[in-house]
């Protein structure tokens, strides 16, 4: 298998892990994701987290609230350089946060790393999406 095809079979199955999130599961996420202390994400919840601990933590919380959910990546570019590669393009999706119909439509840059072998992600940015912040504010 070529480099290109390992990187989207590797954002393939992290797709496949944010879909278990966003119906409560976040479990998956650890299989995709480097667990080193350099990992970051800045969700559209806003925030930024650095370490593996705190990544695992923040899509912890989502799924905890999460439900009934599909995100999809379209318009993907892969570009690779070496052992790293990034991913651009745009999610879309529904799903339910604290029981509240959310559609999501952001634009995403995700950074992998091959390490031992096997390509993991090491970052995750997306536009913060004001619907989701809205429904956490009434949270608090």
């Amino acid at each position: 298998m070529s480099s290109d095809a390992e990187v989207r079979s590797a954002s393939e199955q992290f797709y496949r892990a944010l879909n278990g999130m966003a119906n409560g599961d976040a479990g998956l996420l650890a299989e995709i994701w480097s667990n080193s202390p350099e990992v970051t994400t800045m969700h559209p919840i806003g925030g930024r987290e650095v370490g593996w601990d705190a990544v695992r933590a923040s899509f912890q919380g989502v799924a905890d609230n999460a439900a009934e959910g599909r995100i999809e990546l379209s318009d993907q570019i892969i570009h690779l350089v070496g052992d790293l590669a990034y991913e651009l393009g745009v999610e879309r999706g529904h799903f339910k946060l604290a029981g509240q119909s959310i559609d999501i439509e952001h634009r995403v840059t995700n950074i992998y790393r091959r390490e031992g072998g096997a390509w993991k992600i090491v970052h995750h940015h997306t536009d913060l999406s004001p619907s989701m912040l809205e429904v956490l504010k009434q949270l608090k």
